[in-house]
């Protein structure tokens, strides 16, 4: 069994939204031959809590408004550190990207295929470590 249409174009759509707001290291993985609750997993990241605020409000605003859908449950907005949404066909993880290391759930996923996403969701690959490298430079700099 692979992930539906509906799944791909759901997943599709919330990878570009996370994209448009400056999302980290974007991946999605088809989990529908290992999950029967749901196709397909999308991560993304942010370095602080209002970006990650900021890039779950994009996701939720664009299917709702382009698909017509709404997640039947959302967690983790209190803290932002690590908010799922769910849409029953796809969980979307939007993580702190320190969360994102820690929990490290690409290792989990890692044995199911990878959804081939849209080219600005791509170009964010790297980005977390680039970042990362960015202000520990600025940091450093400021000790001095």
């Amino acid at each position: 069994m692979t992930a539906t249409d509906r799944s791909i174009e759901l997943i599709n759509a919330a990878a570009q939204a996370a994209a448009d707001k400056l999302a980290h290291d974007i991946i999605a993985y088809d989990v529908s031959d290992v999950l029967s609750i749901t196709d397909a997993f999308l991560l993304a990241s942010a370095p602080n809590d209002r970006q990650v605020k900021s890039i779950v409000d994009e996701i939720e605003e664009r299917l709702s408004k382009d698909l017509g859908v709404k997640p039947v449950r959302r967690e983790g907005d209190r803290e932002a550190r690590w908010v799922l949404l769910d849409y029953v066909d796809i969980v979307v993880h939007v993580q702190h990207s320190e969360e994102r290391v820690f929990y490290a759930l690409e290792r989990l996923w890692k044995d199911c295929p990878e959804i081939d996403l849209p080219e600005e969701a791509k170009a964010t690959r790297g980005k977390a470590a680039a970042h990362a490298e960015t202000t520990a430079g600025e940091r450093d700099g400021e000790l001095h």
